[in-house]
């Protein structure tokens, strides 16, 4: 497993949950948070890797912290 010094916060939780879909939205989250090389790593991860959807969810999570819209926008006001 991965370890950064810290996982960026992505809302993956009720979007739509085509792999495709999830691996974008993560890997434009550490690319906002000016990680473009974890970003990179992760895609060729799942692309080359992950036998399984949940082996692609697996390596996701190795480098954000899936979360919802909600968690997030609760934890932005206060």
């Amino acid at each position: 497993m991965i370890k950064l010094k810290e996982k960026p916060k992505c809302a993956l939780i009720g979007e739509d949950g085509n792999i495709y879909n999830l691996m974008g939205i993560a890997s434009k989250t550490l690319k906002r948070n000016g990680m473009q090389e974890e970003a990179s790593e992760m895609i060729n991860r799942i692309t080359t890797n992950a036998k399984s959807y949940d082996e692609a969810l697996m390596i996701i999570s190795d480098y954000v912290e899936i979360t919802s819209k909600e968690e997030i926008e609760d934890e932005e006001y206060y």
